[in-house]
């Protein structure tokens, strides 16, 4: 056994001492400086050393005249007497040695505590703010959303924990997010999965928690952070929003269980794949939905419905000028997305109402005249015609819209799809036999070479979907390859008269503008249509039930149908005139689209959403109503 010398341990000692940081080596420096002061005054008593001028020094004098050497060496400049500058010449060489330490010691303490800064573990005391756990791309899209609603709230903040760098967080938010109006921003690095990481954004006092994963398993990823949220503490009166993205529903009850039935899902794998079948049969519903889910414009707001009782859903549609009632909300709670017209308003119910805001959603107590002559009473019933689909592009996605498809075409309709990966023949073949009315056929080759797109037929094709393949290419390679195919698409379109409707998936919000170029009909951003989502819910968890039966298969959804299906062409009429005519074929009028705007970004491609029903408008061959209905 080796046997530690006094020269060892005192070595040890001195060690474990420094290792103490920067408190413990001030007072070990101040008790350097003490001992350094009492044995100059010490040796000059004690040796009878005298000034230049022969006089006695007391030990007080002597311990001042140290002191002031040991913090001054210019001091020593002006002593007589060699037996004392000898002794003071000694001090001041303790205190230079001192002061230089105590320099040293508090710049390094100085830079720990800004690089501690620079990487942002300081606590956040911040109450009622919103906490966003992880970073993504759709985290610029979401506080875009979120200091939009924030405006009429004192002192807003919005809290972010990531593993990014602190100042990398600042510099990009700063890039994309210019006007912050009255939202503080923090940033703070750290892991969501960490419990003691969590506990420096103060979930326990935040009225809303988001939860974006990073990284590959990212549904793992929010069980876990959903876990260390939940360790840190909910708020404790229950009011708190938590908000997660799963993409698979595989992990939705795990989520539920590591969250006390607290949090808030939304599917990323199947609503996306809803959404794209919904528009690509319907030009211009992605801008409808973009209206509904943003926080500028029209959104949507539960009020009360007390004026309104005994009254049918009928009369609540056409009861509110600037508002579109949407549905009710029973005593118990229950939402009913575009009811039975019917359907009798009891005690205690409110309407789900689209408006600009909650305090616009106001009863109009002045009558109103519907001009019934306009309204046509026996539309001409349209035959269920085949369709044929040609989607250019291969992703985890494409399997979930042809089935969603499949709920809504003529049987006898036709899917084609182009693709470059090996694996996606067998996933097709897998889904062909529970479809019920399509038939899909899959051919591999470049998704970018013309001569590819040109011989797939789609001079024969309605609708030509591109979808991002980000199975085997990076996000942003697979939105280039995207605007590539849109280009070539829409030339081909052109140049050969062809009238299909063209909707693309656009992974990135930062390429929408360069897919527009491409003058494509309409667009599905991803990572937009989910951050609007996401932030709706995160300010209104109450609305999950309402956006789930906007967005379902089953139940009512949004359509874009012919204005001449409710009115007649050409007249003026007031919007109360079109939602009666809507409401007679058990159908919820919100809006318009004008054809004439469909290719007009400034008038958000024709789409008018939550018109005052007091304005008048005409309508032509060619534009559509927005209603909600169940067909």
């Amino acid at each position: 056994m080796r046997h530690y010398g006094l020269k060892d341990r005192l070595r040890y000692r001195f060690d474990e001492f420094m290792a103490r940081g920067t408190p413990a080596l001030i007072a070990g420096l101040a008790v350097f400086s003490v001992i350094v002061i009492f044995l100059g005054g010490v040796l000059v008593v004690g040796l009878s050393i005298t000034d230049g001028e022969g006089n006695s020094i007391s030990f007080a004098e002597a311990l001042w005249s140290s002191l002031m050497r040991t913090l001054d060496a210019g001091t020593m400049g002006g002593d007589t007497g060699w037996g004392f500058r000898f002794v003071m010449f000694i001090v001041t060489v303790g205190g230079v040695f001192i002061i230089s330490a105590l320099i040293g010691i508090l710049n390094n303490a100085l830079e720990t505590k800004l690089d501690e800064l620079r990487k942002g573990r300081s606590p956040v005391v911040e109450r009622d703010h919103t906490v966003i756990l992880g970073w993504s791309g759709e985290v610029f899209s979401i506080i875009e959303q979120l200091v939009e609603a924030n405006l009429n709230r004192r002192r807003p903040c919005i809290t972010i924990l990531s593993e990014r760098d602190k100042l990398e967080m600042e510099e990009d938010l700063a890039a994309r997010i210019a006007d912050r109006r009255n939202t503080k921003i923090v940033c703070r690095t750290g892991s969501p999965i960490d419990i003691d990481d969590v506990g420096i954004v103060n979930i326990a006092q935040a009225r809303s928690v988001i939860i974006l994963p990073e990284g590959e398993n990212a549904d793992s990823a929010v069980i876990k952070t959903l876990l260390a949220v939940s360790k840190s503490g909910f708020r404790a009166d229950g009011s708190q929003a938590v908000v997660a993205r799963l993409a698979g529903r595989e992990y939705l009850l795990p989520a539920k269980i590591a969250s006390a039935n607290r949090v808030t899902a939304v599917l990323v794998d199947e609503i996306i794949p809803r959404v794209v079948a919904q528009t690509c049969r319907q030009a211009g519903l992605s801008n409808v939905y973009v209206e509904l889910l943003d926080f500028e414009g029209s959104e949507i707001y539960f009020s009360d419905a007390s004026g309104l009782e005994g009254k049918t859903y009928r009369d609540a549609i056409s009861g509110y000028d600037t508002s579109a009632i949407i549905g009710l909300i029973d005593s118990a709670g229950v939402p009913r997305v575009n009811p039975p017209m019917d359907t009798r308003i009891g005690k205690g119910w409110k309407v789900i109402a689209v408006s600009e805001d909650d305090d616009t959603v106001i009863p109009d107590r002045s009558p109103h005249a519907v001009r019934e002559d306009l309204i046509v009473k026996e539309p001409v019933p349209r035959l269920e015609i085949p369709e044929r689909f040609v989607i250019i592009g291969w992703n985890r996605r494409v399997p979930s819209i042809i089935r969603e498809l499949d709920n809504y075409v003529a049987k006898g309709s036709e899917i084609l799809v182009l693709g470059s990966n090996l694996d996606a023949a067998r996933s097709i073949s897998a889904e062909v036999a529970s479809l019920d009315k399509i038939t899909v056929k899959y051919i591999q080759g470049d998704t970018t070479d013309r001569e590819t797109l040109e011989s797939i037929g789609l001079d024969a094709s309605d609708h030509v979907i591109v979808m991002c393949d980000d199975v085997d290419y990076p996000p942003e390679e697979a939105d280039s390859r995207t605007l590539v195919t849109l280009i070539h698409v829409r030339d081909i379109a052109m140049k050969h008269s062809l009238a299909f409707s063209l909707t693309s998936q656009i992974l990135d919000i930062r390429n929408r503008a360069l897919a527009e170029v491409a003058e494509a009909d309409d667009f599905i951003v991803s990572d937009r249509i989910l951050s609007l989502m996401v932030a709706q819910l995160s300010e209104n968890p109450e609305l999950e039930p309402v956006l789930g039966d906007l967005f379902d298969a089953e139940g009512s959804e949004v359509y874009i149908k012919p204005s001449s299906d409710y009115v007649f062409p050409g007249a003026r009429m007031d919007f109360y005139t079109v939602a009666v005519a809507c409401a007679a074929r058990g159908h919820t009028a919100i809006g318009y689209r004008k054809i004439a705007d469909a290719r007009n970004a400034d008038k958000a491609y024709g789409i008018v959403v939550n018109p005052r029903k007091s304005e008048t408008v005409s309508f032509s061959e060619g534009d559509g109503i927005i209603v909600i209905a169940e067909d």
